[in-house]
């Protein structure tokens, strides 16, 4: 079963890809007001500390998986012991909840590049973007479809398909060679142009300002490593895909690395442009703010929209920096999320890659389709990716590291392996991080967000509707995992790391 696997050009191509990854609409909307609500310039310190003991090891653990065992998750875990294989079908599972609703915001989010040009929203974003635009129903069955979410949604996938047909080095390469800088370079202009509107700098007092108090708050480090866990796309695969089609003498922890801290500059960088822009709505609207403070579809639909219209010059202009913005950024995380199921597809079949792209990816494609450009689709997402995050990647990332650590105490090989061809070597702190701090740290966040479901209806909504949409699709990935993992591989997989004989004895793949 063991054939070559495309390889990235260079290692700015695969960083690039990573970065790409990374770098989704979580950076954008989220991270300013997790920072924002969890003390200010005080929360940057459990972020770095979270980033260290959690976010790097675990990408470097993702890395060196792929690397070493050289396929998708799937594939990757059966060869790190024979019944592992569940948990990279969980996270393919995982890829194709999240990829069928990520991609319906990324076409909202171009719709709203060309809206912002008239300001289309009118002066009630919030009305507009419910009622004209999304039309939406209560929740419960598909009631109609809404045409002009559709064609986008459609167009979308058509695009992102067709990267992914040209293949790991024509496709996914170059596209995030192109489309991570270009990113970087829109989102430099739209932080210059929102520093010198009214009221930018008390925005910035409101994110920055340090209140030391929080540090003692046990809920703000489980923001803060929720935070670092949900922004660097660990969890769910794709770093051990992406990983799998790197060279022989790959440097992954300098790698592991460079991409966490890309990751981390942006999503600073992000603070700095969303709460200068907060900053002139709450001296325009003359209120606080904490009172135009928030984060999500409210903040990138209905406040910037809000903010877009109240500018004096400029404003189209502002409105699509920020819009092509999260285009760009929704665009390079779905392509990695597919690439995910495509590259288990594919190991698990030996089907080509366009046969592969066309079924699978269409596959999602349709799923998404169906569901989400209609009038309850907002509900279908709201619940999905609650559901899907808390219970689907927090929870699947918590039982690999556990199964990894300490059930088949792999740890020490593949540090041993990461070190053989790696700039910085990983010490003993790497193990103790792995096999302590983040499962600690997943197991707080777990038990948190449980804690917060018993005690209320998550978003208000029916038991039916949340055990239907919430945790039926959270628990159907993991059931589907363990179904697939049951399949036998189609022939004998006779491959064997080459490094297994420096590690201290000979392990079977």
């Amino acid at each position: 079963m063991h054939r070559e696997r495309e390889q990235w050009g260079t290692r700015a191509g695969f960083l690039m890809a990573a970065v790409g990854s990374a770098v989704g609409l979580g950076n954008i909307w989220r991270f300013p007001y997790v920072a924002y609500d969890n003390g200010g310039g005080a929360f940057l310190l459990p972020y770095l500390v979270a980033l260290l003991t959690a976010g790097i090891p675990l990408l470097v653990l993702e890395y060196t998986i792929g690397h070493r065992y050289h396929g998708s998750p799937p594939l990757a875990f059966r060869r790190l012991h024979r019944r592992a294989g569940v948990l990279g079908w969980w996270q393919v599972a995982i890829c194709v909840v999240i990829a069928a609703y990520y991609a319906v915001i990324i076409a909202w989010a171009a719709r709203y590049a060309g809206f912002s040009v008239g300001q289309d929203w009118g002066d009630d974003p919030e009305a507009f973007l419910l009622g004209d635009f999304l039309q939406v129903g209560d929740a419960g069955w598909i009631t109609s479809y809404v045409s002009g979410v559709l064609w986008p949604l459609v167009a979308v996938w058509v695009f992102v398909l067709a990267v992914l047909a040209l293949g790991v080095r024509r496709g996914i390469e170059r596209a995030n060679r192109f489309f991570i800088p270009l990113l970087v370079a829109l989102f430099l202009v739209l932080v210059v142009r929102a520093l010198f509107l009214d009221g930018a700098a008390q925005g910035l007092e409101a994110l920055f300002a340090p209140d030391w108090g929080a540090i003692t708050d046990g809920t703000v480090w489980v923001a803060a490593y929720g935070q670092i866990f949900f922004s660097l796309s660990v969890g769910f695969g794709i770093m051990i895909t992406y990983a799998s089609h790197l060279h022989r003498r790959s440097d992954l922890t300098g790698s592991a690395l460079v991409a966490g801290f890309a990751n981390s500059s942006f999503e600073i960088l992000a603070g700095i442009g969303v709460f200068a822009t907060l900053g002139f709505m709450a001296t325009a609207s003359g209120v606080a703010v904490a009172d135009v403070a928030q984060s999500g579809v409210g903040l990138a639909f209905i406040a910037f929209p809000e903010i877009i219209s109240t500018l004096t010059s400029g404003a189209g202009l502002f409105g699509v920096l920020f819009f092509v913005s999260l285009v760009i950024a929704g665009v390079t995380s779905l392509i990695s999320i597919v690439q995910v199921v495509v590259s288990a597809v594919q190991d698990r079949t030996g089907m080509a890659r366009l046969p592969a792209v066309l079924t699978v990816g269409g596959g999602i494609a349709l799923i998404s389709i169906v569901l989400f450009p209609t009038a309850q689709g907002l509900h279908y997402l709201d619940v999905a990716d609650h559901f899907i995050n808390q219970y689907g990647i927090v929870l699947a990332a918590f039982v690999v590291v556990l199964v990894v650590a300490w059930a088949l105490r792999r740890l020490p090989a593949l540090r041993a392996h990461a070190n053989l061809t790696s700039t910085v070597r990983l010490g003993a702190w790497w193990q103790v991080a792995l096999g302590l701090v983040t499962p600690v740290m997943l197991g707080w966040m777990l038990w948190d967000s449980l804690r917060q479901e018993f005690e209320e209806n998550y978003g208000g909504y029916s038991d039916g509707f949340l055990l239907a949409v919430g945790w039926g699709v959270a628990i159907g990935a993991l059931v589907v995992g363990v179904l697939l993992s049951l399949f036998p591989w189609r022939d004998r997989d006779t491959f064997v790391p080459a490094e297994l004989e420096t590690v201290g004895g000979r392990e079977r793949a």
